[in-house]
């Protein structure tokens, strides 16, 4: 029997002012995998750091919860790029010390459900090119043509990340060479780089299959984004054994190990800041912690827009920055349990891109100007079926998380209310979303129609009241060319004492937080005192 025990999932020491250390080197606003790495990464420097999260249980969007006899995560659906020893995965490595395994997925680890027609995604950098061809046989050149953009965009993204590091003066010394390095297409919507590749829509719609996992369709998103989540997963998609929570739990001893805490329950209410320069910060119930320096993990709305004062904010010249950069969509969940196995279910390792036709851009707008208007995404993840320990702690069980994009104004009427407790008109809209969202389910695996314990719906106003997004945004700030070309955009502020880290810092997702959180702490503990630590990690 697994040791990977569903009692753990609240994970984290509940937040009381008499368990804080006397004094820390730096609090930390959000345990999200961006706040954790940048916690951990400087607890090994020998920081006494505090991080401090308003949810009941650590981890930000890796976090699981349990209910009715399942498990489910709310943010982890796949990871790429940790089947060997890559960047990544050392540092997963590093992070975990060791203690966090990977499952890999099906070969064939995305399928995309277009209109009347399948295609899909499949393992390995000359698997994935052949079955492109394969399936597209007439675009072979346009498809070589990709692959070639894919590697020359990697070169951007390093470059990107390490200018995220300078200094302001540093960074304005570097711009002409930057500029200089930068391929023009970097900067072009996705659409308009692939159109001058291809003119087949179907092609356009199977590499752009994963849309989804950056929440921008592609004649809006930035192809430097684009192309990061698609080399990403050119190995195809892995699963962490145990569940998503595993993440957080297998970081937060490092942090405990160098005298640092990781509290729940713990909501900060304001940052202080006085002559420009941070101070600490004053918690929901009235209690200040003292501290010189503080990271914010907690997105930059809610940086800038809530826990700052407006007058630092102003004196440091974000409000015009601010205008450049906008909340990605928010989403809806339908967790759901079934009393048999994956096995015995017939699931799939593989996850599931379902979309009304190739144009995604009109179908995003169908659907925003209509909520009766078809989804223009549902995505459908088989978590029980992923996870090889999955059964040690459930047996005789699965799940299925399906992900599908909502409009936070669909819900600003019931904004401010409590969770569980917004009325029933709430509660009829959420059930008939829910069940559209089921008839897809049960569209692909009719097997599955009466086989169904229990599901709930979560929406918006429940990613709000868990993880602290004001809009119930999955992917932090909308990863346009416009949000890419901001300079500020990174772990330094304007601000003495104050520093930036999490997804919004860099890129979305669980590997781009994490990466954001090893600039964070670089820029913080400065190049030289992390150097040893850097060549330990990656060697």
């Amino acid at each position: 029997m697994s040791n990977l025990q569903p009692s753990t999932l609240r994970i984290g020491r509940r937040y009381r002012p008499n368990r804080l250390a006397p004094a820390y080197d730096a609090l930390v606003i959000g345990s999200g995998i961006g706040g954790l790495t940048t916690a951990a990464l400087l607890s090994e420097l020998g920081w006494k750091v505090c991080v401090l999260e308003q949810h009941y249980t650590a981890g930000g969007y890796t976090h699981s919860y349990a209910r009715a006899g399942y498990e489910w995560d709310v943010g982890v659906h796949y990871i790429g790029d940790v089947g060997r020893k890559t960047r990544t995965r050392r540092l997963f490595d590093f992070l975990s010390g060791g203690r966090l395994e990977w499952a890999p997925m099906d070969a064939e680890y995305d399928r995309f459900y277009i209109g009347d027609k399948v295609f899909c995604a499949r393992a390995g950098k000359k698997e994935f090119r052949d079955n492109l061809v394969a399936q597209f046989p007439a675009e072979e050149a346009a498809i070589d043509r990709y692959m070639q953009l894919l590697a020359e965009a990697s070169g951007t993204a390093s470059m990107l990340g390490l200018e995220r590091l300078l200094k302001p003066w540093q960074r304005a010394l570097a711009t002409p060479y930057r500029k200089w390095k930068t391929p023009a297409f970097i900067y072009q919507n996705t659409y308009e780089v692939l159109r001058s590749l291809t003119a087949d829509p179907d092609l356009i719609a199977t590499i752009c299959g994963q849309w989804g996992d950056m929440g921008l369709p592609p004649k809006q998103s930035a192809f430097l984004v684009h192309a990061m989540i698609a080399r990403h997963y050119l190995h195809g998609g892995f699963y962490p054994v145990g569940g998503s929570w595993r993440i957080a739990d297998t970081i937060i001893p490092k942090i405990q190990q160098a005298g640092g805490e990781v509290f729940t329950y713990a909501r900060v209410k304001r940052i202080e800041v006085e002559n420009g320069a941070v101070h600490g910060v004053e918690m929901e119930g009235g209690h200040r912690i003292e501290c010189p320096c503080v990271v914010s993990s907690a997105g930059i709305d809610n940086t800038f827009n809530v826990l700052l004062p407006r007058n630092a904010v102003a004196k440091s010249g974000y409000n015009g920055a601010l205008k450049h950069v906008r909340p990605s969509i928010g989403h809806l969940g339908v967790y759901i349990g079934l009393q048999a196995t994956a096995e015995e279910l017939g699931l799939p390792r593989t996850n599931f891109w379902i979309y009304p036709g190739n144009d995604y851009d009109a179908a995003v707008e169908a659907f925003l100007q209509n909520p009766e208007a078809p989804f223009p995404v549902v995505y459908v993840s088989f978590p029980s079926a992923k996870d090889p320990d999955y059964l040690n702690r459930h047996p005789g069980t699965a799940t299925i998380e399906i992900v599908a994009p909502a409009p936070y104004e669909w819900f600003e009427q019931w904004q401010g209310t409590t969770w569980g407790k917004r009325g029933e008109d709430y509660e009829q809209f959420k059930a008939q979303l829910g069940e559209r969202l089921m008839r897809h389910l049960y569209d692909k695996l009719p097997q599955l129609e009466g086989r169904v314990d229990y599901y709930e719906v979560s929406t918006p106003l429940s990613t709000e009241w868990f993880s602290g997004y004001r809009r119930g945004e999955l992917y932090g700030l909308d990863h346009t060319p416009e949000r890419l070309q901001q300079d500020w955009l990174g772990p330094r502020t304007r601000i003495r004492g104050l520093w930036l880290t999490g997804q919004d810092t860099l890129t979305c997702g669980v590997t781009g937080a994490m990466m954001a959180g090893l600039l964070t702490a670089t820029a913080m503990a400065g190049a030289r005192r992390m150097s040893p630590l850097m060549k330990q990690i990656f060697g």
